[in-house]
C-alpha cells in the first residue's frame, strides 16, 4: 500500500515523498481512510507509529477543499498537554502544508501572550495548542470557533493524567457541536474512554497493536545498581559505549538539574528540560540536543510527549516512574518509525515495585545485567511471576450536583452557593422591616422616644415613682435607642415634659 492509494492530493504526496516516507504505517493506513470519510475516530498505538501524520495529513486534506478562514477564525484544533509535542506537531502541520494555500499557528503558556494574539488575527486553517494558553486567548477574543470542522485531542491520556479535564470540558461548550471528533493517543485508559462517550459519535476504533506494549525495534535490559551509585554507572556507560546521544529519564525536576550538573563537571555536555526550565530555554536544550551540541538531554515525564528525535539511539531510566505506563511513553522515544532502539534502566532496591509492575504491565521480564565494578551491594530482588492484567472495576458514577437539594419553602432545588445568599438576603430584609416597623408605626409628626414603649402588663396611665425621679417596676422591652433624638444621646424625658 502507498500514500497515493490513500486518496491524498499531489502538494501532500510531495511533501510526505520529501520526508522519505514511501510507505504509511499500519496506523495511517487505517485511520487516514476514516478521517477523509469525515467519521469520528479514536486510535490507538504505541508511540512512534506516525499517530501524528495520521490525522494530520487527512485534516489538511480535507481543509483545502473549504472555505477561506476568516479573522481569529479556526478550521481545525489540536490539543495537546505539552508545549514541545504542540511544536512538534506544529512543525509537521507545516511541513505537510507546504504546498497547500492552508496557514497554521501555534500557541502554548510560558511565552508573551501577545504576538499570539496579534498571529491569530489573521485567522489560522490549523491552530495547535495547549489548553491553558487556549483558553486564555478566548477569553481574550483573540480566538473564536465559528468555523470549527475538526477537532482533535492528541495524547487524550496524557492531558487527563497532567490534570487537563477541566480546561478540555470548558473547551468542548465553546465549539460547534456539528464537528468531526478525533482521539489519537498511546493507550487509552478507562478514563479515557468514559470522556469519549460524550465526545465521539458513533467513532471507528482503531488499535494496531495490543494495550501497553512496546516496539519490538526496542532492545530493553536492566542494570542493578545502588541508588548512589546511579550517576557513576551512566557516566561510565556514556564513555565506555562512546554514546554520542542518549535521553535520560529522572522522576525529579531538582534530580535533572543535578544529574546534569554531575556530567557537565565530568566533560560531557547535558542539558535538563523539564516544568520548571522557561520555555525558551526548553526550546533551547532541545534544539541543542537535536544538533549534537549537547550529548545527553535528561528529561522528567512532564516533557516525555513531544521529544521527536530521528533515529535516537537510546533512552536511559536513570529513575524508574511512578506509573507504569510511563515506562511505555518514555522508551517509545527510540526506536521509532521501524529504527532500532536501546532502553536501558538503572535499578536499585528500592525500585523493586516499580520494576515489578513495568514487567506486568508490558508481560515481560526485562534482562538484568551486572555493570563491571559497580555490583550492588544491596541484591535486587528476583523477579516475580508474571501475573495477566485484571480489568479495572468501572468507577461508581457520581451523583449529579442537582441530587444535593435544599429544601427550600418554595421547592426550588437551590444550590449551595445561592442559597446562602438568599437567607442572607432574606435575614437583612427582615431585620429591615423590623427596624421601619419600630420606627415608623407612630402618628405621622410626633417623634419616637424610647419612653414611648410601655411596659408589657402594666395598665395604661400615670407610671408611679417617676416624680422622684426612680424607676419603678420592669424596664421596656426595648432596650435599643428608637428616633433620632435618642441616638443623639438627648434625654428622652417623661410624658409630662412632653
Amino acid at each position: 500500500m502507498s500514500f497515493a492509494s490513500l486518496g491524498l492530493c499531489t502538494p501532500i504526496l510531495e511533501a510526505v515523498a520529501n520526508q522519505g516516507y514511501e510507505k504509511p504505517s499500519p496506523i495511517q493506513a487505517q485511520a487516514i481512510p476514516a478521517v477523509l470519510e469525515g467519521k469520528d475516530v479514536m486510535a490507538a498505538a504505541q508511540t512512534g507509529t506516525g499517530k501524528t501524520a495520521g490525522f494530520t495529513l487527512p485534516i489538511l486534506e480535507r481543509l483545502s477543499k473549504g472555505p477561506i478562514v476568516r479573522s481569529n477564525q479556526v478550521r481545525a484544533l489540536i490539543l495537546t498537554p505539552t508545549r514541545e509535542l504542540a511544536a512538534q506537531v506544529g512543525e509537521n502541520v507545516a511541513t505537510y502544508s507546504k504546498r497547500l494555500p492552508l496557514s497554521s499557528a501555534v500557541v502554548f503558556g510560558g511565552v508573551k501572550i501577545n504576538p499570539q494574539m496579534m498571529r491569530m488575527r489573521k485567522g489560522a486553517d490549523v491552530l495547535v495548542a495547549t489548553p491553558g494558553r487556549l483558553l486564555d486567548l478566548y477569553n481574550q477574543n483573540a480566538v473564536k470557533f465559528n468555523q470549527l470542522e475538526v477537532l482533535v485531542l492528541d495524547e487524550a491520556d496524557r492531558m487527563l493524567d497532567m490534570g487537563f479535564i477541566r480546561d478540555i470540558k470548558k473547551i468542548l461548550a465553546l465549539l460547534p457541536k456539528q464537528r468531526q471528533n478525533l482521539l489519537f493517543s498511546a493507550t487509552f485508559s478507562d478514563e479515557i474512554r468514559e470522556l469519549a462517550k460524550g465526545l465521539v459519535n458513533d467513532p471507528v476504533e482503531i488499535s494496531v497493536t495490543p494495550r501497553n506494549t512496546t516496539a519490538k525495534t526496542v532492545k530493553q535490559w536492566i542494570h542493578p545498581v545502588d541508588k548512589k551509585k546511579k550517576p557513576a554507572v551512566l557516566t561510565k556507560l556514556i564513555q565506555d559505549n562512546k554514546w554520542k546521544q542518549a535521553l535520560v529519564f529522572t522522576r525529579t525536576k531538582h534530580g535533572a538539574n543535578r544529574l546534569t550538573a554531575y556530567l557537565e563537571a565530568r566533560d560531557i555536555t547535558a542539558a535538563a528540560i523539564h516544568g520548571n526550565k522557561s520555555q525558551g530555554a526548553r526550546t533551547k536544550a532541545l534544539a541543542n540536543f537535536k544538533s549534537g551540541e549537547v550529548r545527553i538531554l535528561v528529561a522528567t515525564d512532564i516533557a516525555a510527549r513531544g521529544i521527536d528525535i530521528d533515529q535516537l539511539p537510546q533512552v536511559v531510566n536513570f529513575d524508574l516512574p511512578n506509573v507504569a505506563e510511563d515506562y511505555v511513553h518514555r522508551i517509545g522515544r527510540t526506536g521509532r518509525a521501524g529504527a532500532e532502539g536501546q532502553a536501558i534502566s538503572l535499578v536499585c532496591a528500592d525500585e523493586f515495585k516499580e520494576l515489578t509492575d513495568i514487567e506486568r504491565l508490558t508481560q515481560q521480564i526485562l534482562p538484568r545485567e551486572d555493570v563491571f565494578g559497580f555490583v550492588p551491594t544491596n541484591k535486587l530482588p528476583e523477579p516475580l511471576p508474571l501475573r495477566p492484567l485484571k480489568a479495572k472495576k468501572p468507577k461508581k458514577p457520581k451523583k449529579p450536583k442537582a441530587e444535593k437539594v435544599n429544601n427550600q419553602p418554595d421547592g426550588s432545588n437551590g444550590n449551595k452557593p445561592q442559597g446562602n445568599k438568599q437567607k442572607s438576603n432574606q435575614a437583612g430584609n427582615q431585620k429591615a422591616k423590623s427596624r421601619r416597623s419600630s420606627g415608623n408605626n407612630k402618628p405621622a409628626g410626633k417623634p419616637s422616644y424610647k419612653s414611648d414603649a410601655k411596659p408589657t402588663g402594666k395598665p395604661a396611665g400615670k407610671p408611679k415613682g417617676r416624680a422622684s425621679g426612680k424607676p419603678q417596676g420592669k424596664k421596656p422591652q426595648s432596650q435599643k435607642p428608637q428616633g433620632n433624638k435618642a441616638r443623639n444621646g438627648k434625654p428622652s424625658g417623661t410624658a409630662k415634659q412632653r
